[in-house]
């Protein structure tokens, strides 16, 4: 089975706020940055938070599995998050945790 790139984006997407245990009513704040086939079976997509400069980066497989063991990329400082307070604790609970080195 060969996924199209909107595709795994939704797949991706899907995964990782129900890994992130992210509320639904908070799940709108998540975009699609990219999604790029990276070799004949598997894809990266990009996902951040509208208005952060984070985003993580998801392999999914054609099989329509994304990979457990995705990355978390932010240019922001691990103590720096003054920029999270306008966003719902959810969001910026897991931001923090993120740009802290770990996952919640």
């Amino acid at each position: 089975m060969t996924l199209t790139a909107q595709e795994s984006a939704q797949l991706a997407l899907s995964f990782l706020v129900e890994d992130l245990e992210i509320p639904a009513e908070d799940q709108d704040f998540f975009l699609i940055l990219s999604s790029k086939q990276s070799g004949v079976e598997w894809s990266v997509v990009e996902i951040g938070i509208e208005g952060l400069p984070d985003k993580w980066a998801i392999q999914v497989y054609d099989s329509g599995d994304c990979d457990p063991c995705y990355t978390f990329v932010s240019p922001m400082p691990a103590t720096e998050d003054a920029d999270l307070e306008e966003f719902p604790l959810s969001i910026a609970t897991v931001v923090a945790a993120e740009r802290a080195g770990g996952r919640i």
